[in-house]
């Protein structure tokens, strides 16, 4: 009489080991594939790069990370937007010039600063700027999200400056002034 308890008891640990097994077996992969789109990322912003070795980046309040390659650097750099922090990816030559630039995260106003994310025409605007990029002399704003617009440049200079050895930290960009 006990035989169909004994075997739901028995599918249902079947079905736990199976799962406990298939997850075990996955549970680098996530991060294999974060890792991996990065790689790729990073090739696209810094072209012909080659391989990439994680800086330290302790004591530069703008940048959270920092990734060297044979050609340039890959910069992780972060500024106060309009709505929270803004962080964007930067490739950098060597030289301090500015290669590439692509926003990682932003949580500004839609249909205003958060058109920054889709905006090709604005992100255009900084490869070939070297920690120069001044919104309203460089670089045209974003209509209706200068906040943004000057916070986007300050994380691009910041990139620039960490590579070529200049100041990271500056006011010139603060929002709002």
């Amino acid at each position: 009489m006990n035989r169909p308890i004994f075997h739901a008891i028995g599918a249902i640990a079947l079905a736990a080991a199976l799962l406990l097994m298939a997850n075990t077996l996955l549970s680098g992969t996530q991060e294999n594939l974060r890792r991996r789109e990065l790689q790729r990322t990073m090739q696209t912003l810094l072209p012909g790069s080659g391989a990439f070795t994680q800086e330290d980046v302790t004591g530069h309040p703008l940048i959270r990370a920092a990734y060297r390659a044979r050609s340039g650097c890959v910069v992780e750099a972060v500024a106060a937007g309009y709505a929270g922090d803004i962080v964007v990816l930067v490739g950098v030559t060597d030289s301090g010039e500015v290669s590439g630039v692509m926003l990682r995260d932003l949580q500004e106003t839609y249909g205003l600063g958060f058109r920054a994310l889709r905006d090709e025409a604005f992100l255009a605007q900084f490869p070939g700027t070297a920690g120069d990029a001044a919104v309203g002399d460089t670089i045209r704003p974003l209509t209706g999200a200068t906040v943004t617009s000057k916070a986007i440049a300050r994380a691009v200079n910041a990139a620039s400056a960490y590579v070529s050895g200049g100041d990271v930290y500056t006011e010139a960009t603060e929002w709002g002034y």
